[in-house]
């Protein structure tokens, strides 16, 4: 059994994830679905302090590319949603491995509301058949009666109906406007499918998740597997075994770890060069709080030694670091976060906080890397003037020197 240094792990981790090598050339349509299809799933967020979580995720390993291209793909069909990791656009080709789920949501939790289905079935049922007669809908489409909801805790039935339909699969995604989702029927979005000639059985459909989240991860433990797909907490030992002893996974050991852990045959041709140190990753730029990188916190700290919690739902007196804090990956490590806020009107993407993991030591390149990917990611926004509001005085100093050598002369 091979061993490896942690380092290595963490380079193969981001080889796996597209973020081995900044990109080589300008992005083109296509590269959104392949980054996807590598990543498996890409989830989904709200929140536009900064673009929302899947544009940026997209960015991370992209570069600048239009956004309006991943709600491209979702229109064309090439992409849906549904509940995964969480709420995520999936290649179109995998919906199978989500299908037992909408035709059993029983272990879904929250993400069914059972009662409100069983108590306002004869309404969901006429909102069904209303959109098989007249077509697509929004939730905007439905008048609140009582105003202006507060929330997800606060929907209006209709809004509510339409998330049941969503989650037992009846209704799919079928575009989105202005980010909003418009929901039809799912035999209208998927025209092709038939569960009894396509759903594989759900033992086989388990295997194949795990296989692809042992790809997505590339280097993958035994406690890790189950979060990336939401599959009941267990640590699937005796599959992943059972997957090497089918080549399709390696067994490794990394030093520090005692856990089972395992480096897919995709990965593997990379295992000598990324433990002798001969391939590392040189990319610079910041996540998204919902990048696969970051958004299992165990996952983050064993590999990269990095704590990081999502604070944009935690009350603000309560914040360590800020409201939507992007970690910085620079070479291989987590080596920071900034809290940051585009301000699109005025086109200024402001740093309100940057804060540098302990132990990470200034230097004139770090300094210049970091510089560059925040004007790079300031630049994508449309908000290319960059401001650095807070940020320790010596990181502040480097990064403002770096960027007036960066100047044109």
């Amino acid at each position: 059994m091979k061993t490896l240094p942690l380092p290595a792990a963490r380079t193969l981790h981001l080889a796996a994830q597209g973020l081995l090598t900044p990109p080589r050339r300008k992005a083109v349509k296509a590269d959104v679905l392949d980054t996807i299809a590598r990543m498996t799933q890409l989830q989904i967020d709200t929140i536009h302090v900064v673009a929302r979580s899947p544009y940026l995720v997209l960015f991370s390993r992209l570069g600048a590319y239009p956004q309006q291209w991943l709600d491209e793909h979702l229109a064309e069909g090439k992409l849906f949603e549904y509940w995964s990791h969480e709420a995520c656009f999936v290649p179109t080709e995998d919906y199978g491995l989500l299908r037992h789920r909408m035709l059993d949501p029983s272990g879904m939790g929250w993400k069914y509301a059972a009662e409100w289905h069983k108590k306002h079935r004869k309404a969901i049922d006429a909102l069904l058949a209303h959109i098989r007669a007249t077509g697509p809908v929004r939730s905007a489409d439905f008048v609140r009666e009582a105003g202006k909801g507060n929330g997800w805790w606060d929907w209006k039935p209709e809004k509510r109906h339409l998330e049941v339909l969503f989650a037992i699969g009846q209704l799919m995604v079928a575009e989105r406007r202005n980010f909003h989702r418009v929901y039809d029927l799912t035999e209208r979005v998927m025209p092709n499918w038939d569960d009894a000639r396509d759903l594989q059985p759900a033992d086989a459909v388990t295997a194949e998740v795990l296989r692809r989240t042992c790809r997505a991860l590339g280097v993958a433990r035994a406690d890790w597997v189950a979060d990336y797909y939401r599959l009941p907490r267990r640590p699937y030992r005796d599959e992943l075994h059972t997957l090497a002893d089918q080549g399709e996974l390696i067994q490794v050991q990394v030093e520090g770890w005692k856990q089972d852990t395992f480096v897919h045959r995709d990965i593997a041709p990379m295992l000598d060069d990324a433990a002798s140190g001969k391939l590392a990753s040189t990319v610079t730029t910041v996540l998204s709080p919902f990048d696969p990188v970051v958004w299992d916190r165990k996952r983050a700290a064993a590999l990269f030694d990095f704590d990081y919690a999502i604070e944009c739902y935690t009350p603000a007196a309560k914040r360590k670091y800020g409201y939507f804090v992007l970690p910085l990956l620079s070479r291989g490590k987590l080596v920071g976060r900034v809290d940051a806020k585009a301000h699109r009107t005025q086109q200024v993407f402001e740093v309100k906080s940057l804060h540098m993991e302990t132990g990470v030591r200034l230097s004139a390149r770090l300094a210049g890397d970091l510089r560059r990917a925040l004007q790079r990611c300031a630049d994508w926004h449309g908000t290319p003037q960059l401001q650095i509001t807070s940020a320790p005085a010596d990181w502040l100093e480097a990064l403002t020197l770096s960027a007036d050598n960066d100047a044109p002369a």
